[in-house]
């Protein structure tokens, strides 16, 4: 019999999908880059599931496994005082539990 047993969930977002990454406290290990918290981005691509690394830094099996998308911010819609293209972006990839639906499209297309 298998130690850990999970229910495979589908992924809560999908390609294309406008999100706003959660701004809360973190967890003692943390893997979301504090200057994306709060900001929102689109879905560029759902990389898969995962290990929590917060449950595996303190040795934890890290189950659930998480889904960890790959995520593109505008530039301009992270940094306040950005002055190059409008089109210019940052990717980051972040698991599905620090991110929130966003009712409001937002166009990051490069």
């Amino acid at each position: 019999m298998l130690e850990h047993q999970e229910f495979i969930a589908s992924p809560s977002f999908n390609v294309g999908d406008c999100v706003t990454v959660k701004s809360g406290h973190p967890e003692s290990h943390c893997r979301t880059p504090v200057y994306l918290r709060g900001k929102r981005g689109t879905i560029v691509e759902v990389v898969g599931r995962y290990h929590n690394p917060s449950l595996l830094a303190l040795h934890k099996p890290g189950l659930p496994k998480l889904w960890l998308y790959r995520v593109r911010f505008l530039q301009s819609g992270v940094w306040e005082d950005y002055d190059g293209s409008s089109r210019d972006t940052v990717i980051a990839d972040i698991y599905e539990h620090w991110l929130s639906s966003d009712e409001e499209h937002l166009n990051v297309s490069p």
